[in-house]
């Protein structure tokens, strides 16, 4: 009885940071996708946040399901697809925008960098938890 506690605690526990690290992961991506150029807000920006969006049904999702294969493969694909969006978004230079408008001179580097990298840590740490969360499926044979 007391093992089964303790390991719905830590369980309970893993999920709670998860969602943490989700919203601030959102937060700072709002932020960010706000600075995007005009012509980018309905197309990439918006499929990135829809990315986002459905990271976190799927999130919640994984967390009711008693059989969670299906669910956190499509997870982990989601968190994949948010990934590429975010490496094309700086690719093409969308975060180099204040306000819709291109940052001159090395100030732009700058802050197109941090933006990326800052967005790059955050995902990563998803990404981390996501692997986590399969690899223990995995190790309890529940993820065939």
């Amino acid at each position: 009885m007391m093992n089964e506690r303790k390991e719905y605690l830590q369980r309970h526990k893993s999920e709670a940071v998860l969602f943490r690290k989700y919203i601030e992961m959102v937060q700072l991506l709002n932020i960010y996708l706000n600075h995007f150029p005009k012509y980018e807000k309905y197309a990439l920006c918006n499929n990135i946040r829809n990315t986002s969006y459905e990271v976190f049904d799927l999130i919640t999702e994984c967390q009711k399901r008693y059989y969670k294969k299906t669910t956190l493969s499509s997870l982990d694909i989601a968190h994949e697809k948010l990934r590429m969006q975010i490496m094309l978004a700086n690719e093409l230079g969308y975060f180099e925008f204040n306000d819709g408008k291109k940052i001159d001179g090395r100030q732009k580097d700058l802050k197109g960098h941090h933006r990326n990298e800052a967005l790059n840590k955050m995902v990563d740490e998803l990404g981390k938890i996501i692997g986590g969360w399969i690899k223990k499926l995995k190790s309890e044979g529940n993820f065939k």
